[in-house]
């Protein structure tokens, strides 16, 4: 029994998840259905891609993992399947795969093309059901990605934002994400700076120099810094919501500073 994750900006208020697992379970109903979330803020391929990266890790080899944040359904933007050594991915050719074939390289990738694998008639507006949905199934039921369509060639994929130094005392990064709690996740990473040596982070006007190992060791209210589940450097409130507190929100710029070795 494979496993098939489903990523989508689609909430649960709707029918839009039931018919695409409806659709998935027609064509192969021992799979193994997993809900990464459905609430990726509305048509945010960043946010997506950065939740599809955390969760997808986490997976066996071989899973297939479904990802719809898909402004662009409809339009000339192409549908795609692509294999990396730990397993596939099904997505719009939006960017959404950026973070996620950054730390796995694709071995293959090919275009949604042949309508043999879609389910008829195709919406113009749900190609989550219609396209993507099929396609997820039918990999899971072995048919080889060549079947599907020509490869993809160069897909499209946003850089993914590095951390740089803007001096030797001054780590510049920014928000990737803003997690349900309010936590500020940024692209620092442990390994980008001695930690024993930090000083402060700032977002926005607020500097924060306390660095902790869990949520709570802060003070009720306080901004914190602190390394996250998904490895990068977090501000966080404990009982509170510090990306409300900071006004944060993704691509903001994010500061670390350290201080200078003990020995100058």
């Amino acid at each position: 029994m494979g496993i098939i994750t489903l990523t989508t900006d689609f909430g649960l208020e709707d029918s839009y998840v039931a018919e695409m697992k409806g659709v998935i379970l027609s064509i192969c109903p021992d799979a193994t259905l997993v809900d990464i979330t459905h609430y990726v803020p509305p048509q945010d391929i960043r946010g997506g891609a950065f939740v599809l990266s955390a969760a997808t890790r986490t997976f066996p080899p071989g899973a297939v993992h479904l990802a719809v944040v898909d402004p662009g359904v409809g339009t000339e933007r192409r549908p795609i399947a692509v294999q990396t050594d730990r397993g596939f991915y099904i997505a719009p050719d939006n960017g959404l795969l950026s973070l996620v074939l950054a730390e796995e390289p694709p071995r293959r990738a090919v275009v949604l093309a042949n309508q043999a694998y879609y389910r008829q008639p195709v919406s113009a507006t749900f190609h989550g059901r219609d396209i993507f949905a099929p396609a997820a199934a039918y990999i899971h039921n072995g048919v080889p990605l060549q079947a599907f369509g020509p490869d993809a060639g160069t897909l499209r994929l946003f850089a993914v934002p590095r951390p740089r130094w803007v001096h030797e005392g001054l780590l510049a990064g920014e928000v990737l994400h803003v997690d349900g709690f309010g936590n500020i996740i940024t692209n620092i990473r442990q390994s980008d700076g001695d930690w024993d040596r930090f000083a402060y982070a700032q977002v926005g006007r607020h500097k924060t120099r306390r660095l902790c190992r869990t949520y709570a060791e802060g003070r009720p209210r306080e901004p914190i810094a602190l390394f996250g589940s998904s490895g990068y450097l977090e501000l966080a409130e404990r009982e509170g919501d510090a990306a409300r507190r900071l006004r944060a929100f993704p691509g903001m710029p994010v500061q670390v500073a350290f201080r200078e070795p003990a020995s100058r």
